[in-house]
């Protein structure tokens, strides 16, 4: 028997978000590649402001890790995603603002489009970036994942 972790997850952040002690929430981070290279925006808003990050968001109750990748691309920078699979995860434990996230990262394709910025209020702009030539500062969860070794690459 295989064990289900994304249930696990959602039950507890549900229980966990209905007391009041502090939570730890789960996010889900999209990687998109396109021609080697990476999207980000870099940030506005009270979260982790002027910092570079994946498109991405908060999952919803009762939402699959997928379904959260392709509605926060659509709803963040106007694409359309396919091929949507999870990659890995990070704990991100965020001291400065009293925030813990658990990072969901999920890799996608968006072979046609280009980023818009559909929330003015959370992103400056969207850039195509190589993975060896990030730009700086970058968010905590993004920072966690290089740390970790990752590197992006397509299937």
């Amino acid at each position: 028997m295989e064990f289900d972790f994304r249930r696990v997850i959602r039950n507890n952040v549900y229980h966990m978000n209905q007391s009041k002690n502090p939570v730890v929430r789960v996010g889900v981070g999209v990687i998109i590649l396109r021609n080697g290279k990476v999207l980000l925006h870099k940030r506005k808003g009270a979260h982790g402001p002027g910092h570079w990050s994946f498109p991405g968001g908060h999952l919803e109750w009762m939402e699959t890790w997928e379904e959260c990748a392709a509605r926060e691309t659509k709803e963040e920078c106007g694409l359309d995603i396919c091929n949507i699979r999870f990659k890995t995860a990070t704990n991100d434990q965020m001291s400065g603002e009293e925030k813990h996230y658990v990072t969901i990262y999920m890799l996608a394709d968006a072979p046609t489009g280009e980023p818009q910025i559909m929330e003015p209020d959370k992103c400056e702009c969207w850039e195509w970036h190589e993975w060896d030539n990030l730009p700086e500062p970058l968010f905590i969860p993004l920072q966690n994942l290089i740390k970790s070794g990752f590197r992006p690459k397509s299937p």
